[in-house]
């Protein structure tokens, strides 16, 4: 009986080197983005909306580098946006919670239009300052603008504590720390964008 010899490819065959190549290529736009030149880190961290950013966050004395980072993660800056959930334009906010703080800012809820970046920027800051004011930590109301205050109110007394537990809701716990490390990269990328607006 004859043994079988077994034939192993090279790893750099031809028809594997454009794998290689993709994730060179993937690895070296990474890294461009978390740490390349300040252009082009600028093309992962855009920032549009300046003056409706800088108004919103001025009429509510909240910090507008975070109200930035907000709007980065949840929609990338499109203001025609819809979620799957009915979420709508740049802040994502869900059409009855944009009604409750249209309300509390004594603006007529029927009249609000959430696909003008203006008027979804006012609202999505106003509804951030007011979990801002409602919860002891930055990180805590940042947990309910992404889950929902009444979820993160039970999630708390679930836990008895006044601040959310990380490992118990990774998904939230995920969008904290990116929404709070894209603060930091809006400050550091556009340093002087909200100053005297």
């Amino acid at each position: 009986m004859r043994s079988r010899r077994v034939l192993r490819e090279h790893p750099f065959a031809p028809h594997r080197l454009w794998m290689v190549a993709l994730v060179v290529a993937l690895a070296a736009v990474a890294l461009g983005a978390v740490r390349g030149p300040a252009a082009v880190q600028r093309l992962y961290h855009p920032l549009r909306y300046e003056d409706a950013i800088a108004e919103a966050a001025r009429d509510c004395g909240i910090d507008p580098y975070l109200v930035a980072a907000v709007i980065n993660a949840e929609s990338g800056f499109k203001p025609h946006l819809v979620s799957d959930a009915g979420a709508v334009g740049l802040m994502q906010l869900m059409p009855s919670t944009a009604q409750e703080v249209a309300r509390g800012s004594g603006l007529d809820p029927r009249r609000i239009d959430l696909r003008d970046p203006a008027t979804n920027v006012a609202l999505g800051t106003r509804h951030l300052a007011d979990l801002l004011a409602r919860f002891e930590d930055t990180a805590t109301a940042l947990a309910a603008y992404n889950a929902g205050a009444g979820a993160v109110g039970r999630w708390m007394a679930e836990e008895g504590t006044e601040t959310l537990v990380e490992a118990r809701y990774p998904e939230t716990a995920a969008y904290v720390k990116r929404v709070l490390a894209e603060r930091d990269a809006y400050a550091r990328l556009y340093p002087v964008a909200f100053q005297e607006r």
